[in-house]
């Protein structure tokens, strides 16, 4: 297999949109560490893949705690020696449905989805950036959403004009710009970072009422994570199509 020997490390990957990447990783041949923070839930997800023919191991990480983002680096170096793909999936949304004026956002909601979606994904990406340097060709996915776009939020003919929750809007424009940053610093290197936009998919946070199954939701995440060596670095992207920031 071409992705033979590929290691891949997801966050938030003991269901949902993170199982369903470590899966099709999996399957096409990349050995995936999955990363969650309740031990029992993330060994049954691993042990469920092991039981498709996939090389998974579990990780303990809860992304908003910088000791877990040290132990995980020290158990990718002791295991791989490197790390080839990083997604960045953990994530959570505070906002109250339908999101509601920003004016009566708490600072607690702000701050405990930043946490979550924005400083995680950063202190963790910068944590292990030693040993995704040690790839050939290492390959950043930030998992954004639509919601991210300041383009189309500002534009009343979007979809998603009056979809409006201050906190996880924020969060992943947040994330967009680490995204362009990163990619502007490694630019000069063999790594590649994007971010994707899954969809409205149904999973937990996305509820039944999504248009999404799981497996077409993760299959940008996957495309990007296994881009070649003329894919874009710096994008934003839905299902192969580039979505305006």
């Amino acid at each position: 297999m071409a992705n033979a020997n590929k290691v891949a490390l997801i966050t938030g990957a003991n269901r949902g949109l993170g199982l369903e990447m470590a899966r099709q990783l999996g399957k096409a041949g990349v050995t995936v560490v999955l990363g969650a923070r309740d031990p029992e839930k993330g060994e049954a997800a691993a042990e469920l893949l092991r039981g498709e023919g996939i090389d998974a191991r579990f990780l303990v990480l809860e992304v908003t705690n910088r000791q877990h983002h040290a132990a995980a680096a020290e158990f990718l170096d002791e295991n791989f020696g490197r790390l080839d793909i990083l997604i960045n999936n953990a994530g959570i949304s505070l906002d109250s449905l339908g999101g509601g004026p920003p004016s009566t956002t708490t600072d607690e909601v702000i701050r405990q989805t930043f946490d979550t979606n924005f400083f995680a994904p950063v202190a963790l990406t910068r944590v292990l950036l030693p040993l995704l340097k040690k790839s050939e060709a290492a390959r950043i996915v930030n998992m954004s959403s639509i919601l991210g776009s300041q383009t189309l939020h500002s534009d009343p003919n979007s979809p998603i004009y009056n979809f409006k929750a201050l906190s996880y809007d924020a969060s992943k424009a947040a994330l967009n710009s680490f995204t362009i940053h990163l990619a502007y610093e490694l630019r000069d290197t063999s790594i590649k970072v994007n971010s994707a936009h899954p969809g409205w998919v149904k999973t937990d946070m996305g509820t039944e009422a999504a248009l999404m199954e799981i497996p077409e939701g993760a299959s940008t995440g996957v495309q990007l994570a296994l881009l070649g060596e003329d894919g874009p670095t710096g994008g934003y992207f839905h299902l192969g199509k580039r979505v305006p920031w």
